[in-house]
């Protein structure tokens, strides 16, 4: 079970319809991807990493994603979600 932070409960929004997808990493690792067209059809995106437990590791949301479709919002976040998961693995703890 996932451990939403409040990043994710200021960007949800039960009356837009979303697409959502989620990818599990090898090492356990979650990233889940939601994007929307708002009422005003503005492409939004949302995208967390969580850790094997559920544990919100990265949360951030995007409420304009200046004129990209909703498979270009989400193929970025996706591309934006490994780099970040790839830089804490090089990181030093």
């Amino acid at each position: 079970m996932r451990k939403r932070g409040k990043i994710y409960w200021e960007w949800a929004d039960p009356e837009l319809h979303f697409r959502n997808y989620d990818e599990r990493l090898s090492c356990g690792t979650l990233i889940n991807i939601q994007v929307r067209t708002s009422k005003e059809n503005v492409t939004q995106l949302f995208f967390g990493i969580y850790g094997q437990k559920g544990l919100m590791l990265l949360e951030e949301s995007y409420p304009d994603c200046k004129g990209q479709t909703m498979t270009a919002a989400m193929a970025w976040a996706l591309q934006r979600a490994n780099d970040w998961i790839a830089g804490q693995r090089l990181s030093p703890r």
